[in-house]
């Protein structure tokens, strides 16, 4: 059982390190997306991989801790019969 783990240990180690450290670059024969509006050459392969702020918006709000009791809401009207 111990052999066992060492191996499964030893293989997702060398899994681990196959990983690819060069540049990024499109495939052959593909080119990069076009140039965004407004821009006059198209962006790298790494700056395409980082999400815009718009992507992934910065919580704005905390989050709450428990239970509270809502505010009365002016709007909250019943539906129109």
């Amino acid at each position: 059982m111990i052999r066992f783990a060492f191996l499964l240990l030893a293989l997702s180690a060398s899994l681990a390190a196959c990983g690819n450290r060069a540049a990024l670059e499109p495939k052959q024969g593909q080119s990069l997306p076009v140039a965004p509006y407004g821009r006059e050459e198209p962006l790298e392969a790494d700056a395409l991989l980082v999400p815009s702020p718009q992507a992934v918006p910065e919580r704005s709000v905390e989050l709450r801790r428990r239970s509270e009791e809502r505010a009365n809401d002016a709007f909250d009207l019943p539906p129109k019969e």
